[in-house]
């Protein structure tokens, strides 16, 4: 049986600090990370890849904001369906035009994701995830009048608006992906962690939130019985005191280990911690996980480079 394996792309993967997101830009962007992917596919490997959408579902929601007076606005359920495929086009045609000039045969697909959240999760009832364009306190009170949202100060730039974070429960569409690796296709899935959804009865309904795309990336793999979450990022290996003199770079961890040190605090929220728990989950069921950066990838499989986490 061949090995299959859950890429998580990292942001600069499609786009890059300092730059402004033109579709030149990212387009550039993604056919140098599918350079790298296709490697993958050489050796044999049954691909599914995963990726971030913030900066360009942000883009879309200023949008929606600039033209409220022209055309509705969409909710964020629907603008994250936007994205995913927005950038799935991206990938998807980069990872063709890459598989063709390697002269190999591949199909790729994008997969529009639907993730199932628990409507009980208490991440509803304590939003934390910033999202959308900045406003003015206000615009902000007057849409938490009018609308029931809810909008925080953020670091003194302005107040914006934050929706819940809930976690990712099953994967909706996982039976499709599998079918679609078994006949040999290059699957692009769960984008942006997934447009979030509950289930009423036998009917899904999308609701406003924001998934962490590693944690639905590692439900993805476990959903479909992937044997390695790649998880590519900025940084090579991941550390222990992390930018400080103390810094300790790993090449394994347990998943015993990986706890302890997230609960010993060595992992940031908003960057490595995600990362480390979506490892954590998905090793727990008995897959590898491995964190490294994108041109590090192949040699990290080899146990060469990166940090694998692993029972």
């Amino acid at each position: 049986m061949r090995t299959t394996i859950v890429v998580a792309l990292g942001g600069n993967a499609i786009l890059k600090p300092g730059e402004k997101g033109t579709a030149e830009q990212q387009m550039n962007n993604v056919r140098s990370t599918c350079r790298n992917i296709v490697q993958l596919l050489k050796r044999g490997y049954r691909v599914v890849i995963t990726h971030g959408n913030g900066p360009q579902v942000g883009n879309i929601l200023i949008q929606n904001h600039s033209a409220r007076d022209i055309v509705p606005a969409m909710p964020l359920d629907v603008c994250g369906a936007e994205s995913q495929g927005l950038i799935g086009y991206m990938i998807q045609q980069a990872m063709h035009n890459e598989i063709a000039r390697e002269g190999m045969r591949a199909s790729v697909v994008t997969v529009l994701t639907q993730v199932v959240v628990d409507p009980a999760d208490p991440a509803f009832a304590n939003p934390t995830k910033p999202i959308g364009p900045f406003y003015s306190e206000e615009e902000a009170k007057r849409f938490m009048a009018e609308r029931g949202e809810v909008w925080k100060e953020d670091a003194g730039r302005g107040w914006r608006k934050v929706v819940p974070s809930p976690l990712p429960v099953q994967i909706f569409e996982r039976r499709a992906i599998e079918s679609l690796l078994d006949r040999g296709e290059v699957v692009i899935a769960a984008g942006g962690g997934g447009i979030p959804v509950i289930k009423e009865g036998d009917a899904l309904r999308g609701v406003e939130a924001v998934i962490d795309k590693d944690l639905a990336s590692a439900k993805l793999g476990t959903d479909i019985g992937a044997d390695v979450l790649l998880i590519l990022t900025d940084v090579e290996k991941v550390a222990l005191n992390y930018r400080t003199p103390a810094q300790v770079f790993l090449d394994n961890m347990t998943v015993e280990e990986a706890r302890r040190y997230m609960a010993e605090g060595h992992f940031k929220a908003g960057s490595m911690g995600p990362k480390v728990q979506a490892s954590i989950d998905f090793a727990s069921s008995g897959g590898l996980a491995i964190i490294t950066s994108l041109d590090k990838c192949l040699e990290a499989l080899d146990g060469r480079s990166g940090t694998r986490i692993s029972r």
